[in-house]
């Protein structure tokens, strides 16, 4: 059990600390999180991961080769895809199978899952071999990509391990340069916030999603002025947000991979805990 407390720099001297938000969080605050290792039997990795009521399903499949355009090159590929059940939210959509389309939506977020995942990979170190991260979302209440992101990094690392394991990633090669983990952050209300659910995300003046490695160095940042436009002043305490937000992340990550590797491991935050600097 990873848990932690204490606000964020930008909190403290903004003087927002004390405000609470709609479900008694304060800004600094990440919803209660759990990711649950070997969900499946099926799957050389594979992970729920809940961020308050986003559930979203990351499983990793390790194949020996590459797509041809990667034959002969000495090294792998990582890849995503990313899609959501039809009753993930509160009214039922088509599957995309049934339109015969592909959204415009999935695309892109698959292809920043793939991005963000690639960012800590050695594809040399992965040999010609490929993992494709089937990320699935069982219910959405916002932040569906960031929680996907920090999921399906738990997966990869459980697939990489079992391939080691099984010598088709050759011994001593460090295929994991580092660890990815996202959160969203957002200006609602005037107040920058961590973690935002469904109801905050449609009302937030300034929506951004943020990548970070778990040296907290920075993979994306999508940010976007919904109602109004932001300042540096607001940017900055948004990044601030972020970066604890990960921080707190990564180490929940490293705390699941580190316990035994028995089906249905959870690891879980004490409820909502704030994402501190020191946290």
């Amino acid at each position: 059990m990873v848990s932690g407390g204490g606000t964020t720099a930008g909190a403290v001297a903004d003087g927002t600390a004390g405000v609470l938000r709609a479900d008694g969080r304060r800004p600094d605050e990440l919803r209660p999180v759990t990711i649950t290792r070997r969900f499946l039997d099926a799957g050389e990795g594979s992970v729920l991961v809940e961020f308050g009521g986003t559930k979203v399903l990351c499983v990793a499949s390790f194949t020996e080769g590459v797509p041809r355009w990667r034959k002969g090159s000495g090294e792998g590929w990582v890849t995503a895809e990313y899609a959501m059940l039809p009753r993930a939210t509160n009214s039922r959509s088509d599957r995309e199978s049934v339109r015969g389309k592909v959204g415009g939506r999935t695309h892109e977020i698959s292809r920043l899952i793939g991005r963000s995942l690639r960012a800590v990979v050695d594809v040399a170190a992965l040999g010609e071999n490929t993992v494709v991260l089937d990320c699935d979302v069982l219910q959405a209440d916002g932040g569906t990509r960031t929680a996907a992101i920090t999921g399906a990094y738990v997966a990869l690392a459980d697939a990489v391990a079992w391939a080691t394991s099984q010598r088709l990633v050759k011994p001593g090669r460090r295929v994991l340069r580092d660890s990815v983990a996202a959160v969203s952050v957002g200006i609602v209300d005037g107040v920058p916030v961590l973690d935002l659910p469904y109801r905050e995300d449609v009302r937030a003046q300034t929506d951004m999603n943020v990548v970070t490695t778990g040296s907290g160095t920075f993979v994306e940042v999508q940010g976007t002025a919904e109602h109004a436009p932001f300042d540096r002043a607001e940017l900055d305490a948004l990044l601030d947000l972020a970066v604890a937000g990960t921080a707190r992340l990564t180490a929940l990550q490293a705390s699941v991979l580190a316990a035994p590797a028995a089906d249905g491991t959870a690891t879980r935050t004490a409820g909502p805990a704030a994402a501190g600097v020191g946290a």
